[in-house]
């Protein structure tokens, strides 16, 4: 208001007059009329060019709005392939990572999710289709190759996964998750020597649950002492590349005092036991102790008879001991400490299976001895013990 009224009593009182001369032509107006004129001439000239600017850049405008509108349709895409992933809504999830994968810089995790959607629904051509086309995208190299690992594993084609992992690790990258991952390819090929080396370098690594790893660990010992391909020599081989920490675990002195005795290393087999039994005493050792004894007259049989007896003094009431013992000294034909002690184990067997076992080598023994009528008596105890 201010300003206009300012320019109306300017305009009022300005006596001033502007002459235009051309070639004998003269042109008088004022000089307010001479300002109105050109200011209406520059907004009209400035609208103009606006137009004709505005009219160009129409295109571009057009084209970025086109491309926001791709951006926001490709994200939220993604947001919902992700939200339906993790919901279970594997369907809805590729058809959402479809979506999102019409913008260039999202198709590669696009495409990670709809092979992860494909494989849950069991379409592996889609799967392989969705990897496929990120192949060629350096900056999803890792990504691309943990997913295809992790998806092998699960389809059960571990070859096709440790060529993955192999992948993996010829570009230089290597992680816990990629460990576990070729654990457990190795795990389903039966590659036990090398689940037990990565078992190893993940317990370093603190990557592993105590349990899964004690688990593992059972299942590589168990595979290697088993080989009934490895004979004496190679079985011992395998026993002393086992560490100290392991050898005295009750599950694989057991396994190794079988392994030994069963291809007449008797020694071996004795000194593995009773190295396991004074870290940790365990009936599973004991049992393997009696069952893999040495021939009747061979040194071991008579130093494994000494060491029990020395137990049983320490364990007085331990029924698997005393069992041992009288089995071990029916094996020697020591008839009357076999008798003691195998009488003596059945009094205090706590187990149906004990007094099973107890009573087959108590019918053996008089058997032995040519007492047919015990014989058939203990016999007949062990077949009803067996059928409790």
């Amino acid at each position: 208001m201010g300003l206009a009224v300012g320019v109306a009593v300017t305009m009022y009182s300005n006596p001033g007059n502007v002459i235009f001369v051309y070639q004998g032509n003269r042109v008088d107006m004022s000089l307010n009329l001479f300002v109105m004129l050109e200011a209406a001439g520059f907004l009209a000239l400035y609208i103009l060019i606006r137009a004709i600017r505005n009219t160009m850049k129409m295109p571009a405008r057009v084209a970025a709005y086109r491309q926001a509108k791709r951006e926001r349709d490709s994200n939220k895409g993604l947001r919902d392939a992700l939200k339906a992933l993790f919901e279970g809504r594997f369907g809805h999830a590729e058809k959402a990572a479809a979506r999102a994968a019409e913008l260039p810089e999202n198709a590669g995790v696009a495409a990670l999710i709809g092979a992860r959607a494909a494989h849950r629904m069991r379409q592996h051509a889609r799967r392989d289709g969705w990897l496929a086309s990120v192949a060629h995208d350096k900056a999803l190299s890792t990504a691309r190759l943990m997913t295809t690992t992790e998806l092998l594993i699960d389809e059960h084609q571990p070859e096709q996964a440790l060529a993955a992992v192999a992948e993996l690790n010829a570009s230089g990258t290597r992680h816990i998750h990629a460990l576990q991952l070729s654990m457990k390819a190795h795990q389903q090929t039966k590659n036990w020597p090398e689940v037990l080396r990565l078992v190893r370098m993940l317990d370093k690594h603190k990557a592993l649950h105590p349990a899964l790893s004690a688990r593992l660990r059972e299942l590589s010992y168990q595979s290697l002492l088993d080989d009934a391909s490895h004979d004496a020599q190679a079985i011992a081989r395998v026993w002393s590349t086992i560490p100290t920490a392991d050898r005295v675990k009750p599950y694989v002195a057991a396994r190794a005092v079988q392994a030994l005795a069963a291809r007449g290393l008797f020694d071996e087999a004795r000194l593995a036991a009773e190295e396991a039994l004074a870290a940790e005493w365990d009936e599973r050792v004991v049992s393997a102790y009696r069952e893999c004894a040495a021939p009747a007259g061979s040194p071991s049989l008579l130093a494994q008879i000494e060491k029990c007896e020395q137990w049983i003094k320490e364990r007085p009431t331990d029924a698997e001991l005393a069992l041992t013992i009288g089995a071990l000294c029916l094996r020697q034909k020591l008839w009357g400490k076999a008798q003691q002690y195998l009488e003596q184990a059945l009094s205090d067997a706590s187990s149906a299976d004990m007094v099973r076992d107890t009573h087959l080598k108590l019918a053996q023994l008089h058997e032995a001895l040519n007492h047919p009528d015990e014989a058939a008596q203990h016999y007949r105890q062990s077949a009803l013990a067996q059928l409790i």
